[in-house]
Parts: structure tokens; C-alpha cells; sequence
């Protein structure tokens, strides 16, 4: 146990020494570049990534917001998702199939958009009126309208 406590301590008191040892590296280019010292540790120094912060926020809430006002549209696969929708929340589904939007791979957005409207999966058989088949549809031409709109 003390031995553990040891090698731990010595790791720790490793990176701490990595890590004042860059510190001083920085310190010293500093000291010979005076402000250009920025150009080696900052890929993109003069380019607009300050006017262009917070851009992903914003482009995030237009996504939640063209959700929404698609899910409460007179489209087909609108209408058909808010009969299907049972005690869940308008809202609720927009934000879940917001995160699903995020998903990169094809596969397991699809996978997620299908169990998004079945309820999760828990409400299958509550569900009857449609089939398996019919939600792999509805989640396909529900990916189809948003590959439109966002």
C-alpha cells in the first residue's frame, strides 16, 4: 500500500514537472519573440475565431427551433409523429431528436430517430396501429424532411 502511494506520488510529481517545464519554455519564447511567441502555440491567430465564437450555440437553438416549428406543421410525417406521439411532449421529442440530429453515423441516427418514436422502445405494444416496418419508414422520411430543413 505505501509503495502504491509512492510510484502514485511520483507520477504525480512527474506531470507537475512536465508541465512547469512547458511553462517555462513558454516563458522563455516569451522572452525572445516577445508577442510572436503566440504565432507557435496558435494555429489560426489572425483568423475570425473570435468574431465566430459562440456560432455553434447559435446554430444549435436554429436547429431546436426548425425542429419544433417542423413537428407542429401540417406535413404528412409531422402529423403522423404527433398521433404517435402518446403522453410525450412536443418539446421533449424536439430535443431528443435534436441529439439524434448530432449523431454522425448514418446507421445509429437512424437507429435513434426509430426508437425516439417509438417511445423510447418501453411503449411498443401500446403502439399498435403501427408496425416495425412503419417506424423505420416515418424515421427515414422524418431524417429525409430534416436533411431539407437543417
Amino acid at each position: 500500500m505505501l509503495n502504491q502511494k509512492e510510484v502514485n506520488s511520483n507520477a504525480q510529481l512527474d506531470t507537475f514537472a512536465e508541465a512547469l517545464a512547458a511553462a517555462r519554455k513558454m516563458q522563455q519564447e516569451w522572452l525572445n519573440y516577445g508577442l510572436d511567441f503566440v504565432n507557435l502555440y496558435v494555429e489560426d491567430v489572425d483568423g475570425d475565431w473570435l468574431e465566430t465564437w459562440g456560432s455553434d450555440e447559435n446554430t444549435s437553438a436554429s436547429t431546436l427551433d426548425s425542429i419544433k416549428e417542423f413537428l407542429v406543421s401540417d406535413d404528412a410525417v409531422a402529423v403522423k409523429i404527433r398521433h404517435n406521439l402518446g403522453e410525450r411532449s412536443l418539446f421533449e421529442l424536439a430535443v431528443n431528436l435534436e441529439e439524434s440530429w448530432s449523431i454522425t453515423e448514418a446507421n445509429l441516427r437512424r437507429c435513434s430517430v426509430r426508437n425516439l418514436l417509438m417511445g423510447g422502445g418501453n411503449n411498443h405494444e401500446t403502439n399498435s396501429q403501427i408496425n416495425d416496418i412503419e417506424f423505420w419508414d416515418l424515421a427515414d422520411n422524418l431524417l429525409a424532411k430534416f436533411a431539407e430543413i437543417l
